[in-house]
């Protein structure tokens, strides 16, 4: 049973992410203001991670000092990687699909790659097998971001499922311009996101303490998720949440997604490696299609299908890359240990 735990776990992790897509775009088709749900997200999230912080990392915090600048690199950086990113997100999801939504995210790997080789804190060796397929994998993913947001297709029916659900749905869908903008914005947020987990990986150097900067950057990203919040919706009716979905699914957001992931992803990581997560992306692609369908009444394209596939294939490529990569400079390292034994 204890085997199965990982497995178990990053089920978990997609079936709740697939719910974060599906839930906020349930929201937003009732007229939800984007920028004030993901400021109610954050907000929550902060209020359990903060506490969460200093009760877990205490002796952590105490080592670790704190400094302005790192403040300021922590709060400059929550405001690219997590207040941009996730507005953008959410208007995203309203022009286009959950679908979609799902299956973009699936580009992250590629993108992460791109930047951490531009930023010089990853090599690449065109010579190797894995060299070409990292690069390979990158120019796969432009063309499924290509085919998510130019290419629409045929409507396809599940069995004898016809979606009738919700007439505005065709109204919506037939907007090709909004389609392709929301694509766009999408994979600009994806981007975002991308080069925010390089520069992350460089402050966390100087300020080791994972949760406390976590809670850090939902702390900075509620106060400026407020600002663009108020600035943008100043109608106090969108502010107020009553006992219904709207509740519901900022509840969830802020909960499950900003809590619970985040503990399993580290605990898959800590049993499993850093691959085994990103392996199970694909997982709230097929959920999140599935709810999109039978619970959102939106329809199946083709187009969103072909892209999804795409991009999987993308994300599998540079895992295989990576993996392949350490496993070679582990074979390379062995003898030189081994060397060493004998010689003692």
């Amino acid at each position: 049973m204890g085997e199965l735990k990982p497995y178990l776990a990053m089920f978990v992790v997609q079936l709740i992410y697939a719910g974060l897509t599906l839930l906020s775009k349930a929201v937003f088709n009732r007229g939800m203001n984007t920028f004030v749900f993901i400021f109610y997200r954050q907000l929550i999230g902060a209020l359990i991670l903060v506490p969460l912080a200093f009760i877990l990392e205490k002796k952590t915090v105490v080592s670790v000092s704190l400094s302005f600048s790192t403040l300021c690199k922590i709060f400059v950086s929550s405001f690219f990687g997590v207040t941009l990113t996730l507005n953008l997100q959410a208007i995203a999801l309203v022009y286009t699909s959950a679908t979609l939504a799902a299956a973009i995210v699936n580009s992250l790997p590629a993108s992460t790659f791109f930047f951490a080789v531009l930023l010089r804190m990853e090599k690449v060796n065109i010579r190797t097998k894995c060299g070409v397929t990292k690069i390979a994998s990158v120019l796969v993913c432009l063309v499924g971001v290509a085919t998510l947001a130019f290419y629409k297709g045929p409507q396809l029916r599940i069995g004898h499922y016809y979606n009738d659900k919700s007439p505005d749905h065709e109204d919506h869908f037939s907007s090709s311009k909004r389609w392709v903008l929301g694509s766009l914005v999408l994979f600009i947020s994806v981007i975002i996101w991308s080069l925010w987990l390089v520069i992350q990986a460089q402050i966390l150097k100087s300020y080791p303490a994972k949760l406390k900067f976590t809670s850090l950057q939902c702390l900075s990203s509620s106060i400026q998720s407020f600002c663009i919040a108020i600035a943008f919706e100043r109608d106090i009716e969108q502010w107020k949440l009553g006992w219904d979905m709207k509740l519901l699914a900022v509840v969830y957001c802020g909960t499950l997604v900003t809590g619970i992931i985040y503990y399993l992803q580290a605990w898959a990581i800590q049993k499993r490696g850093p691959v085994f997560p990103a392996l199970w992306n694909p997982l709230s692609f097929l959920i999140a299609t599935a709810g999109s369908i039978f619970l959102l009444g939106e329809p199946l394209l083709f187009g969103s299908v072909l892209g999804g596939i795409v991009l999987i294939i993308s994300l599998y490529s540079v895992l295989w890359a990576k993996s392949k990569e350490e496993m070679s400079h582990q074979q390379n390292s062995l003898p030189i240990k081994e060397g060493a034994v004998e010689a003692q």
